[in-house]
Parts: C-alpha cells; structure tokens; sequence
C-alpha cells in the first residue's frame, strides 16, 4: 500500500511543498509523490489504526465524531447486483476491519442491513488491547436505523450479538415492532418526533450513552440524511477501479443540500489501483 496523501509534517513534500493552487486545503500537509514515504508493501492493522485515529479528546471530554465509509466505482456506482462486495477488494475489506476495530457504534440502515445480511459485529482480537486502553468494550455495537421496524428480529444481528443491538427509530415507530425488538433483546433508541430519525439527535443519544468514535456504513440514504442533517464529520471513501454502468445508487440519495459541503483531504492511500481517501469538514 502506498501513502500518497498523508497529512504529517515530517513527510517529504513534492517540490514546491503545496497543493497546485500554492496552499493546501484546510488542515492538510504535504502533497506527496507515490510511495515517497512508506513505500509499496501491506501496512500492519496498527499502522492503519493510527492512520485512521478518531480526533483526540479535547478540553471538555470527547466529543461525538461521525465517519462514514463507503465505496464507489469511478462511474459512481456504490454497489453492484445489490450488494458493496463485487466491487470491493481485500485491502478495502482491512480498512473496513480497522475502522470497525476503531469505533463504538456502527450505524447502518435497514435497507443495508436486509441487502448485506448484516451479522453482529465480532471481537477485533488485533485491537483487544487498544479497545480496553480507549475504555471500550469488546466490539462496537450495531445500530440499526429504522422507522417501520420492519426486521428481522429472530437473525443473529438481534438474537447473538456480543454486545446489544441498538434500533434508532422515531416515536410514530409501530408499538408491536417496538415490543418485538426489545423482546428479541435490541435496545430501541427514540431519536426522532414522528416517523422516522432525526440524525443529529440520534448522535446525541449515542453520544449520551458513552458512545462518541461513530462510524456509518450505509447505505446511500442514510449517508444522504447524514449529510443533509449536517451530522457528518469525515468520510472514508474506497473509489474502486471498476466501471459497471447500469442504474446502481451513488454512494448518498435523497434531496440535495441547497450548497455543496466542502471536505478537505486528510490522507490518501492507494494498493492495486484502489484509493482509500479520508476527507474532514473543511
């Protein structure tokens, strides 16, 4: 893997030292030729950790930060027949392990939860002692991001997970759905007025239950409220070298923001032809 785009300052920068336009974009550092540091080979799970570390804790505690990671072909499609795995890639698939390994809670739409098949998440032994140094426990939660409760509550998602499932849903949610999920042992979170949630009170009850490092994984609607709701921090993007055609989703859907949110690059990496890009408000 090779590091094109880090934001360090003890990099060597490409000459001139700066972005094409004279400056960097807020927060960035060196623009670096390929390889210029690390060099083409696999980065270790904890060298990918510490490129992919949640913000430091500040002053007043630690504050919710929510990341997304997706996946798009250079056509823009975010899936294929249905499904993110024809297009992925096995270093797309660490990344996803690392940043899974990294995170409290992994919010995900229903709609991804039936496409994917979503299971609970299991216990990253590679990050066992860096969880239990952060205070977190063994696997970040799962939740589950609903207003009808259409689901299904007899899958291991609900009935095995290592630590409980957690349903975000709004108070116009079905009683009988509500009862069927706190009865398969999911913990139902109200965090939006009528149908549907509202993202940004739904970080503020996660985060109000200790759980602050946040990461989405989908799919395209629920990326699109994220970012409509202004809740989204960063977002992880593999841009796969593939082209599909076809009528698959962009990586985010629904109603478009009245300006265009700006992002700046934090780092980019790159192995077989695929980029891995972290971008933060800019």
């Amino acid at each position: 893997m090779q590091r094109l785009f880090p934001v360090t300052d003890e990099t060597v920068a490409r000459p001139g030292g700066t972005a094409p336009d004279g400056e960097g974009a807020p927060g960035a550092g060196p623009v670096l030729s390929p390889g210029a540091v690390s060099g083409d080979r696999e980065w270790t799970l904890h060298e990918l950790a510490a490129a992919y570390a949640y913000p430091e804790t500040g002053p007043g505690g630690r504050e919710p930060w929510l990341r997304a990671n997706m996946i798009s072909t250079l056509d823009g499609a975010a899936q294929h027949d249905g499904r993110s795995q024809p297009i992925s890639c096995p270093a797309d698939m660490r990344i996803f392990g690392v940043l899974r390994g990294l995170a409290d809670v992994v919010i995900v739409g229903a709609q991804t939860v039936r496409q994917e098949g979503y299971r609970p998440a299991r216990e990253p032994e590679a990050f066992a002692a860096l969880r239990k140094e952060a205070g977190q426990g063994p696997a970040p939660a799962i939740a589950v991001v609903s207003a009808s409760l259409e689901l299904d509550f007899s899958a291991p998602l609900f009935t095995s997970p290592l630590v409980p499932t957690l349903v975000l849903t709004g108070t116009a949610a079905p009683p009988d759905r509500v009862t069927a999920a706190e009865k398969a042992g999911a913990q139902v979170v109200i965090a939006g007025d009528g149908v549907g949630v509202d993202p940004v009170r739904a970080v503020r009850a996660l985060a109000d239950r200790g759980m602050t490092r946040l990461l989405a994984e989908g799919g395209p609607r629920l990326l699109g409220q994220l970012i409509a709701s202004g809740a989204l921090d960063e977002l992880c993007l593999t841009v796969s070298p593939m082209l599909t055609a076809g009528d698959a989703q962009r990586i985010a859907g629904g109603p478009s923001v009245t300006v265009p949110r700006r992002f700046a690059l934090v780092s980019l990496l790159e192995e077989d032809g695929f980029l891995f890009g972290r971008y933060g408000r800019a």
